[in-house]
């Protein structure tokens, strides 16, 4: 237990101690690997299916397939776009399963 704590330490020692404003393990760009949607500048963890590896991937644009706000961090399907919502039907099995996927519509613009 120990062990792990002194490497965690160094870990995060090293992370802090590099020069570069992007970092290790926060503000990642584009195609790089990522954990949680919270590492990423784009804020979209983004795996295609579910033994691929998530990469940072950008938001969803108006009218393409979007994920509702999930506790995962990892998405199938990017969040929209700042301004833009996501109109999905939620289920129960797809909250479980990640598999809840909508479009993204512009809530400000009347739908004709």
């Amino acid at each position: 237990m120990e062990k792990v704590l002194v490497l965690l330490l160094l870990a995060l020692a090293v992370a802090y101690a590099v020069p570069d404003p992007r970092g290790l393990i926060i503000n990642l760009k584009e195609g790089e690997l990522c954990l949680n949607s919270a590492q990423c500048q784009s804020k979209c963890c983004h795996r295609d299916t579910g033994l691929s590896l998530a990469r940072c991937a950008p938001k969803a644009r108006e009218s393409s397939e979007c994920s509702a706000f999930t506790v995962y961090g990892v998405y199938y399907k990017c969040p929209c776009e700042r301004g833009l919502t996501c109109e999905v039907d939620k289920t129960i099995v797809g909250s479980i399963t990640n598999t809840n996927f909508g479009v993204c519509h512009d809530a400000g613009r009347s739908r004709k």
